[in-house]
């Protein structure tokens, strides 16, 4: 689940399509961003919005469940860099 923390990170910015996305979290392939949105989605902390087009439009939000995960993954990170070797 290497991209999750990334992509909720991410979506703590705001509402986002999937290229956004893809472009936002760097190199990560389409199937595995579809699938972990899907995770994310299914798991109730990623809302996704279909706007009927032309053309069609998929848009992704954090829910409040997913807002809440926020801090944690603040304190996550900031552990992270102090505890942890520089890539």
């Amino acid at each position: 689940m290497r991209w999750t923390g990334l992509l909720i990170g991410q979506l703590g910015r705001g509402a986002s399509g999937f290229r956004q996305l893809s472009r936002a979290v760097g190199k990560v392939s389409d199937s595995v961003l579809s699938e972990r949105l899907t995770t994310l989605v299914d798991a109730g902390l990623v809302q996704r919005t279909v706007f009927e087009g032309p053309p069609v439009a998929v848009s992704y939000r954090l829910t409040d469940s997913g807002q809440a995960l926020l801090p944690v993954l603040a304190q996550l990170s900031d552990w992270a860099e102090e505890h942890l070797p520089s890539a």
